[in-house]
Formats: C-alpha cells, structure tokens, sequence
C-alpha cells in the first residue's frame, strides 16, 4: 500500500476514535460553553447561545450526564462551565464531582440561558457569549465537535482561524478512502499503529453496553430484543449496541469510543464485531483488522453525509459493522462491497429526529440490516445496480447516498425540526 495513504489512514483512525462522555451535541454545547466561561475569565451572570437547528434537534431530548436527569441546552451549557476545564473537550464532563453536580443544578436556577437558532446557514454552529460584570467571553465551533474556530475576551480576539461549509476542516484527507483500500490497509496495517485506540474502543464501549444491560436506562431495547428473541449471536450483536445506546442517551456517565463525531456510531461500528469475533473465537489481532474495516467504512459513508443530516447516522455505522463481520469471516473486497450495497438498499432513508432513547431502536435496525448484508452475501444473493439508488460498483453507491442525505434529504431535515420545535 502507498505509503502517504496509508499513513493518513493511521491518522483517520486517531482523529475519529476519541473518547466522549455524554451525546456529543450537547457536550460540544457544553464544550463552548466552557470555553466562553474561561475566556471571560469568572463565573459568567447571563449566557446566549446560537446553535445551528441540527445541534438544537440534537441536544433537545437527551439526557446530559451529570444534571440529574436533565435535557437540552441549558443544562449542557450550565454543566460546561461549572466542569470548567476546556483542555478535557469532549470528555469535559468525565471528573465531575458531586459538589459540582449540585452547583450545576444551582447555576440552572440563577443563571439565564438565552437560546437562539443561528443564521449563519452552517449545519454545525455554535455560538456561546457569556457575561458577567460588564465583561464578555465568547466561542464559537463550527463544522465538527471540537472545531474551535474564533475566542473572544471582550473586543479581543483570542483565535481566529478560517472555516466554510464546503471546505471540511478534517486533518486528514478523506478522499483517499475507498473500500478496495480500507480492505487493503485491514491487510497490511502494522497491529502497533492503530492497537491503542482500537483496545480503547474494545473496553469502554462493551462497559457501556454491559451496563446498558443491567440497568433501567431509557427504553431497554437491548434487554426487550434478549427476552423476546433469545440468545443467538445475531441477536446479541444487536442486543450490545442497543444498549450501549440505551445507557448513552439517558445520562449514563460512562465514556465511550466515538466515530465520525457520534457515540452511537461508534458503538454501532464496533460492538456487533466484537461479538461475533467472541462468538467465532478469532485472533485478537483478527478483530483489531475487523474493527479497522468497520470504523474506515463507517468514516467513509459518513464523510459524503456530513457530522449532521435528516439521515440516521447508525444506518452507516450498521453497514460498517456489517463489513467487519464479514471480514471476520474472510471475506475481501469482493464479499464486503457486496455487504455494504446490500445494506445500503435495505435501509437507507431511515431520518434522524435527534437524539434520544429510540435511537438505540434505530441501532437495532441498522445493525439488522448489515447483518442480514451478510447473510445474503453468504448465499451470493445480492442487489443491483438499478435497484433503486444501487449503482453499479460500492463507491457509486456510496455516493449515492452521500448525495441522497446531504442534498436530498435538506428539505426533510427542515420538516423534522420544525415538527420538534413547535410549541
């Protein structure tokens, strides 16, 4: 493999396999939010946010960890600054102690959160100015989580970098990822390079998952698909993400692996290979290959969607694992383009209306959906190009659906949260 790919490849994995504690919408909420504090300097009286209407669907239903069971933008606004270290970003809330979770709920009550929708057209932005005693502090993210684009003190400028919606601010270059390549890489990575983010993914997502099956988070979807459909791999590859997803969405304060942006997705990507490899008994090293295909495909359906869309992440990140089950099971890029096409065609369409407890529902069906990709490549069943928005050849399909998510689906993600925002 060319050496420049697959060095970005490395990258690729690095940049997208972070720990996050909480949905990640209201913890960049809560990321800024510290970064205004900060900046200002103090405590702050009074908060506004602008938030772009996809962060506003995003965080308007879930629970944030650490606020006793609340939702929305307040309290993530309000967690951000009393956990008060910006350096943690996306794992900002990991530390809290109990005092702070009090204070959190006390500065609900006396501090004013004024909440706007943002104008600036961007489908990730947002935009925290905090005041106190005259002062302001003010931070800006735009485009992905933890993409710090301007930070003000007052009227002066503390960073100010560049960012427009048709230029992604990703360090690596995500146009050199193919699925021929990503098998490629799986090959031929050196285990050393990617090892550490991939055993992080391992551990922290099945502990979630795990506590998702003990306890009564959200829904418990994952225990309903065990009591009803029983003790199959297949069910528990389901049951796993479903769970993780169940905990994650209703303030579970544990951490998990993310990809491309979302705990769900990479819990999506990862769990249901996990499973499968320990049902199978393969190599440690099998799985860590497996895992590289699952995340590398999930990253590349999602780069032509965008962060955020009317289209249900999970769906790409079903897909994903779907490829990395069949690589545990040796198939290539013949046999894991068959997969994903046929995952695609089941359910691609699936909306995003926010994060909350049913996704973990929707995790379920995606991971089906990739499964039973699978199960047809398995007996050389198959779709075609024609079928619908399948093109001949993955990487047409792939595009396919970028298209289908990021400009068709435009005038859906308008209904969507004007259906959920309305009084």
């Amino acid at each position: 493999m060319e050496q420049k790919i697959y060095e970005e490849y490395v990258k690729i994995l690095q940049e997208e396999l972070v720990l996050a504690m909480g949905c990640t919408e209201p913890i960049a909420i809560a990321y800024g939010a510290a970064l205004a504090a900060d900046a200002l300097g103090r405590k702050p009286e009074s908060v506004e946010v602008w938030a772009s209407a996809n962060i506003i669907k995003n965080v308007k239903s879930v629970v944030v960890p650490c606020t006793g069971g609340q939702r929305g933008i307040r309290a993530a606004v309000c967690a951000g600054i009393v956990a008060g270290d910006p350096r943690q970003e996306l794992e900002i809330l990991a530390h809290m102690t109990e005092a702070q979770k009090e204070e959190i709920k006390e500065m609900q009550e006396r501090v004013p959160v004024k909440v706007n929708e943002s104008d600036s057209g961007y489908i990730f932005d947002i935009q925290i100015k905090a005041e106190a005693e005259g002062h302001t502090g003010f931070a800006r993210i735009a485009g992905y989580h933890t993409n710090v684009v301007c930070l003000k003190k007052d009227e002066e400028v503390l960073l100010k970098k560049p960012y427009t919606e048709q230029k992604q601010s990703y360090r690596t270059d995500r146009g050199l990822l193919s699925v021929e390549r990503i098998v490629e890489f799986a090959d031929c990575v050196e285990i050393a390079r990617v090892e550490e983010v991939l055993e992080r993914q391992i551990s922290c997502n099945t502990a979630i998952a795990e506590e998702g099956m003990r306890g009564e988070w959200g829904a418990q979807i994952g225990k309903v698909l065990m009591e009803f459909y029983g003790n199959s791999v297949h069910n528990r590859a389901k049951a796993m993400a479903a769970a993780g997803s169940d905990a994650r969405m209703n303030g579970c304060e544990l951490p998990v692996v993310i990809n491309s942006g979302s705990g769900n997705q990479g819990m999506t990507a990862s769990l249901p290979v996990i499973v499968y490899a320990k049902e199978i008994s393969v190599s440690r090293e099998t799985l860590l290959r497996a895992l590289v295909v699952s995340n590398l495909v999930t990253i590349h359906l999602k780069t032509g969607i965008g962060r955020l869309s009317a289209y249900c992440g999970a769906i790409s990140a079903g897909c994903g694992a779907g490829a990395g089950i069949s690589y545990l099971y040796g198939g290539h890029t013949k046999e894991i383009s068959h997969v994903i096409v046929n995952a695609l065609a089941i359910n691609s369409g699936v909306v995003c209306d926010g994060a909350k407890a049913s996704c973990a529902a929707k995790i379920a069906s995606a991971v089906e959906a990739g499964l039973l990709g699978v199960q047809m490549q398995k007996k050389n069943m198959q779709f075609y190009g024609g079928d619908g928005i399948v093109q001949k050849g993955v990487e047409n399909t792939i595009r396919n659906v970028g298209e289908l998510a990021s400009l068709g689906m435009r005038e859906t993600d308008k209904t969507i949260i004007r259906i959920m925002t309305a009084e």
